[in-house]
């Protein structure tokens, strides 16, 4: 696997590939980017020699990023008993929405969210059942099923036995299972697009019948904004409290975005992005609704000037 020794350019070849891996075991970009930068911190701490005894820096760096992102994990539990709310992953807008007015990247690389591959493995519905794996099945499965890595390169993760892993995969998979196919763009879209001129026009029957009778809207606003705590649970509720936000806050502007790869709704007011909104939608109607108002998971979604 690759070449004794590695320039400084072909260890930062490999940020897109880290990048794309810690958000996914992360559910945050912003945390995505720390863990990365310390993983090349610690390669950049290795003497020369050892540098040049790593055949694969590329492996050596998935390696560590993935043991940085497992501790991560195993921390954010605790941390989320403490938060706000209910906790959800940081939205990712289309690379035409990415505000590259931010903070300059310090190794003097494209933006990490310019790096991002947008696929159904960070639909936010794929984001949240990961959320329900334990840290040790979330790496396991996100590595071997997303990224194809090897059981014996997870082992070296993990501290486990290749079987070992493979069994935790096994089991993220059952968590994984449940989550229905994804629908087709072109049918999120349409639904996407009624959701929208329903919410517009406070039509609460229009919205009932988009909703499944079931659904369940869940918003994080982390303590910061006004949100809703707990899930709001049924359709006909749902649709009620979408009016009422649209009648406590006039001139909100709701515009049709992609949301991590899928048709989604950003609602925003005076040009400043208040809410992201992701949904499920099986036979027609939406199932869920994610709604993040926590001002540092949009930071993304800033506009310039």
């Amino acid at each position: 696997m690759g070449t004794v020794g590695a320039s400084a350019d072909e260890t930062a070849g490999e940020r897109r590939q880290l990048i794309n891996v810690a958000y996914r075991l992360l559910g945050s970009l912003t945390e995505a980017e720390d863990a990365v930068q310390d993983a090349y911190a610690r390669w950049c701490a290795l003497p020369r020699s050892r540098q040049e005894e790593i055949l694969s820096p590329g492996a050596w760096l998935t390696t560590v990023t993935s043991r940085i992102c497992l501790d991560l994990l195993g921390s954010a539990r605790a941390r989320r008993e403490r938060y706000v709310g209910a906790w959800l992953p940081e939205p990712l807008p289309d690379r035409t929405e990415w505000d590259r007015a931010g903070g300059a990247d310090p190794t003097g690389l494209a933006d990490p969210a310019d790096q991002m591959i947008l696929d159904e493995s960070v639909a936010m519905a794929f984001l949240v059942v990961l959320e329900s794996m334990t840290p040790a099945e979330r790496v396991a499965f996100v590595l071997h099923d997303v990224f194809r890595y090897p059981f014996a390169e997870i082992a070296d993760v993990l501290g486990r036995t290749p079987a070992a892993c493979k069994q935790l995969a096994s089991s993220a998979r059952r968590r994984a299972s449940v989550a229905h196919a994804p629908v087709t763009a072109t049918g999120q879209a349409d639904v996407v697009k009624h959701v929208k001129e329903a919410w517009e026009t406070k039509d609460i029957a229009a919205l009932v019948r988009l909703l499944n009778p079931a659904a369940v809207m869940t918003a994080d606003g982390g303590g910061m904004v006004g949100t809703v705590l707990r899930p709001v649970e049924g359709g006909a509720r749902i649709a009620q409290y979408m009016v009422a936000i649209a009648d406590k806050a006039p001139g909100l502007e709701l515009l049709e975005r992609s949301v991590n790869g899928v048709p989604g709704l950003v609602a925003q007011r005076a040009g400043v992005v208040m809410t992201v909104a992701s949904f499920d939608v099986s036979d027609g109607r939406v199932t869920r609704i994610w709604a993040v108002r926590n001002p540092e998971k949009l930071r993304l979604w800033a506009r310039e000037g």
